[in-house]
């Protein structure tokens, strides 16, 4: 281990400031809302009499945040809490030091996760606050730091104003991404869900696939954990299993200039779900005569994985072996900013990899998919 760790500081080539040398397009940074009075502005008065008076209303009663443990509120580091007062992520100006510029970060995609947006039963507030939520991280966050990029969050679970929105906020060309939640109320290969994947293929934007949210599903198949460690661990058997029903379903060859890409689930777990689709396909072909092709080509060919949390084997080799499988042009780098389990640039990759290979993970495969140059 010890050769891997100064390998790997080799390839990094750290200044002596503490910031690597490669410029880093990270995937996955969460801004929150301050207060509540900065999201308002962005809604029409019933709206926010609405949210006074009745605020959110999700699948899962009594919730009003993430599963988190208490030592970390709000799912994150302790040094995130900025000092100007609010939660972690509201204060640009903090984040710019803290992360930004202190990691040499060339661009940064928004993922929001306040307010639970694909998560909300009255669909009419849903729209609403969909449309709040995308103005609000654009003139909070990207307008006065335009490394910041904002994603077009829309619930999927209403597919006419998920449409509308994308549309929307497409033509006005600030967007990098279109994003749901992998939690839905059914799986996302089906058919209600296709019109979301149209829009945003026709507005040339990849389709974030973010961990969380509440379907009005147990996040397990047999049922609720008792512990947050086996909800955390819950997220990557979700997006296996979204992965699997896109694919199946016939989604990216319906929609072959999508590119979907699966944030915060880890990839050490994409090799062996695609063997067993393979393995399936290879004896039910028949009961899907839309695949023209195996399963795993369509996975190389159109889907992309962040890197954070990356599972770690004991052996550096075997890691190595896992993003060789998956490909390194499929990886994009993600930190997680500022959650508890937020992943260094520089110490982030503890197998050997070669200085292209990296820049390809923390920079030239985002700028590729989202389009940045």
């Amino acid at each position: 281990m010890t050769d891997v760790l100064d390998r790997m500081d080799d390839d990094t080539a750290l200044r002596n400031d503490g910031r690597t040398k490669l410029k880093i397009i990270d995937c996955d940074i969460h801004p929150s809302v301050h207060s509540r009075e900065d999201l308002l502005q962005f809604m029409e008065k019933r709206w926010r009499e609405h949210l006074a008076t009745y605020g959110a209303h999700l699948r899962n009663p009594f919730t009003s945040t993430t599963p988190y443990p208490r030592i970390a509120p709000l799912i994150s580091r302790r040094d995130a809490w900025p000092p100007t007062g609010g939660p972690p992520g509201s204060d640009l100006a903090f984040m710019q030091k803290q992360h930004l510029d202190a990691y040499n970060v060339e661009f940064g995609l928004l993922q929001v996760l306040d307010f639970f947006v694909p998560s909300q039963v009255n669909l009419e507030f849903g729209a609403a606050l969909q449309r709040a939520i995308n103005e609000w991280q654009y003139e909070f966050f990207q307008r006065p730091d335009p490394r910041l990029r904002a994603s077009i969050v829309v619930g999927q679970d209403d597919p006419v104003a998920a449409v509308k929105e994308i549309e929307r906020c497409a033509a006005l060309g600030r967007h990098a991404q279109v994003n749901i939640s992998p939690r839905a109320n059914e799986p996302l290969g089906r058919r209600k869900y296709w019109p979301i994947y149209e829009a945003a293929q026709a507005a040339g934007l990849p389709l974030g696939i973010h961990v969380g949210g509440y379907g009005g599903h147990a996040p397990t198949a047999s049922g609720w954990p008792s512990y947050y460690n086996e909800e955390h661990h819950s997220n990557a058997q979700t997006v296996a299993s979204q992965l699997a029903s896109l694919v199946i379903e016939g989604v990216p060859a319906r929609f072959p200039r999508l590119k979907f890409v699966f944030i915060e689930g880890g990839f050490g777990w994409v090799p062996a779900i695609t063997w067993r689709m393979d393995q399936h396909f290879e004896r039910f072909r028949s009961e899907v005569p839309h695949l023209k092709r195996k399963p795993s080509e369509y996975v190389k060919e159109h889907f992309w994985f962040t890197t954070q949390p990356m599972e770690e084997p004991g052996s550096a080799e075997h890691l190595r072996q896992v993003i060789e499988w998956i490909g390194v042009e499929r990886l994009l780098f993600s930190s997680d900013y500022p959650h508890w389990d937020f992943d260094d640039p520089r110490y982030a990759f503890r197998t050997p990899l070669s200085e292209a290979e990296r820049k390809k993970i923390v920079n030239s495969n985002a700028r590729a998919v989202y389009r940045f140059d």
